[in-house]
């Protein structure tokens, strides 16, 4: 067994990938596995992991036939030897001692999982993204401590999940070809039914925004993200979640609805306005729409969506992006 396999999922990335591999060479953490995931690559994503591979002992290759991100990181996770499981995506890259000081923390605290402040990596300028607040370090919480953790920006390579907790509690990724956000369903699962989650101040990862092709800038796969969400629906019903986690489950879908929402061009964003709109009646039917936990201008624009036409919320956006201008 190995304390941390970290995975790489690959796919044409050769851009940014020699960077991002030569961040976990360097790290100080002997006792680890880079698992290195080539989806089908058609650049010379291939060739710059065998490069690797014989340099440095840690890392692993699997080569498979492109079948999504998703299917990737579950076979991946298969494989995986290590107690605990961290995620480099290949165009991010880490700091030095990234995965020894999560290491030092997750089994200080008897951690399942440990999430970290991050970077925001832009054209060179590195700005740290402060997700963690002072009161959330120095201890372990269960998510029934702090729901609102299940708000975050689902940063999975911000952190660190114990292996076997993942297993016991059939977390997996959402194996859907072609799909985007499938973070998004990972991230919640897991969340959701931990016990002990530690945090730190401390910054990692270097989060590359910088790039044009990132899957998530794709306006064409923004219905994925409804895919994720029904998916942890259902996990949550499968695994008895409380109450409290539903319904903190509602705000975060709607701020992931809203997010695609604003970025569709108007014949996408009426369509997807009444879809919402059935999916949000059917969880206030079921007791599921708690104003408290919402921001106020979540609620605001939700109640609009639950009692006026899509067209007359289409016309608020419009204007608001009339007036950034």
């Amino acid at each position: 067994m190995k304390s941390v396999s970290v995975l790489v999922p690959i796919y044409n990335a050769e851009i940014f990938l020699e960077q991002c591999l030569k961040s976990l060479h360097a790290q100080t953490l002997r006792d680890a596995e880079f698992i290195c995931i080539n989806d089908g690559s058609t650049d010379g994503s291939l060739k710059i992991i065998q490069s690797f591979l014989k340099k440095d002992k840690r890392f692993v290759l699997l080569d498979k036939k492109n079948s999504g991100y998703g299917d990737s990181m579950n076979r991946a996770l298969e494989m995986a030897r290590g107690k605990y499981v961290g995620i480099v995506e290949a165009d991010d890259f880490a700091e030095p001692n990234m995965f020894e000081k999560m290491l030092e923390l997750a089994e200080k605290c008897d951690a399942e999982i440990v999430r970290s402040n991050y970077f925001y990596h832009h054209d060179g300028i590195d700005e740290v993204h402060k997700s963690v607040r002072e009161q959330k370090t120095g201890h372990a919480m269960s998510i029934l401590e702090n729901c609102a953790i299940l708000l975050e920006e689902p940063a999975i390579w911000s952190g660190l999940y114990r292996k076997d907790y993942l297993t016991k509690n059939k977390i997996r990724f959402l194996p859907t070809p072609g799909a985007s956000y499938q973070d998004t369903g990972f991230n919640f699962k897991a969340l959701a039914m931990a016990k002990r989650i530690a945090y730190t101040k401390k910054a990692y990862l270097h989060y590359r925004t910088d790039n044009a092709n990132s899957s998530v800038k794709s306006d064409k796969k923004v219905r994925f993200v409804q895919q994720e969400f029904a998916e942890i629906e259902r996990f949550l019903i499968d695994n008895s979640a409380p109450e409290k986690v539903s319904k903190y489950e509602q705000v975060a879908k709607f701020g992931a609805y809203h997010w695609n929402l604003i970025r569709l061009p108007k014949k996408a964003a009426l369509s997807f306005m009444k879809e919402m709109r059935a999916e949000f009646a059917a969880a206030k039917k079921s007791g599921l729409l708690e104003k408290s936990y919402f921001p106020k201008r979540y609620w605001t624009a939700l109640t609009v969506i639950l009692h006026f036409p899509p067209q007359l919320y289409y016309c608020f956006l419009s204007l608001r992006e009339f007036l950034k201008r």
